[in-house]
């Protein structure tokens, strides 16, 4: 599979934008009130990559959650800005693989809105060829749906298809479309949970990705 890579897709938050204390935050302050006193970024961490409403429902056992999904939405937007930014080397790989003829998408659980501005403020729309959200599949990831979308905007076969990402959905639903899951060792979640999902490798620095599509480490 080294080498013969000419699609990658991949996760935003967690895989190429660290994000992470931002939705850490945005739940803390949206479920106040609503979960024990003692609920802390622990319950939220092994969850983190499902979709919002799922999540919600979880963390709060209510069956509407859209006033909470509303209060997260408000903090979150509120302060993108502030806690947003890419891990390092992403813009750099993502920009030189795109110049080098490989086809970038985005695979994600998150809306097209805060998807979209994520990618501009950090530097990266100019090299996405598609971009897939929670808005646009019936089915999020862990089912094959979003990865094999994906791979369908872009004309392209699953068999040259990567997908990195930093949650055992990334992994599973990869897998599930024919892709070749790849995981990132900074996921919170930890290196080995993404191998036991199903990851056949788990890169430590994103300019390991050039050796997948047979170009020079630069």
């Amino acid at each position: 599979m080294l080498g013969n890579i000419k699609t990658m897709l991949f996760d935003l938050d967690g895989t190429i934008i660290d994000t992470n204390e931002l939705i850490i935050r945005s739940f803390l302050d949206a479920l106040k009130g609503v979960v024990p006193a003692d609920f802390s970024r622990e319950h939220i961490i092994p969850s983190m990559g499902q979709p919002l409403t799922m999540q919600m429902q979880q963390f709060s056992g209510l069956e509407d959650v859209s006033h909470l999904v509303a209060a997260y939405r408000e903090v979150n937007l509120r302060l993108h800005d502030e806690y947003v930014k890419p891990f390092d080397y992403v813009v750099e790989v993502i920009k030189n693989l795109h110049e080098q003829g490989i086809q970038i998408g985005i695979v994600t659980t998150k809306m097209r809105l805060t998807t979209e501005r994520g990618l501009k403020y950090v530097g990266l729309s100019d090299y996405i060829d598609t971009i897939v959200t929670i808005d646009d599949v019936t089915h999020p990831k862990p089912h094959p749906e979003p990865v094999s979308m994906a791979i369908a905007a872009l004309g392209a076969d699953p068999a040259t298809t990567l997908m990195l990402g930093d949650s055992s959905v990334d992994i599973l639903s990869a897998e599930a479309a024919g892709a070749l899951p790849v995981g990132v060792a900074w996921s919170m979640k930890g290196a080995q949970l993404l191998r036991d999902s199903g990851a056949q490798y788990v890169i430590d620095d994103m300019r390991e990705l050039y050796a997948f599509a047979g170009l020079e480490r630069r």
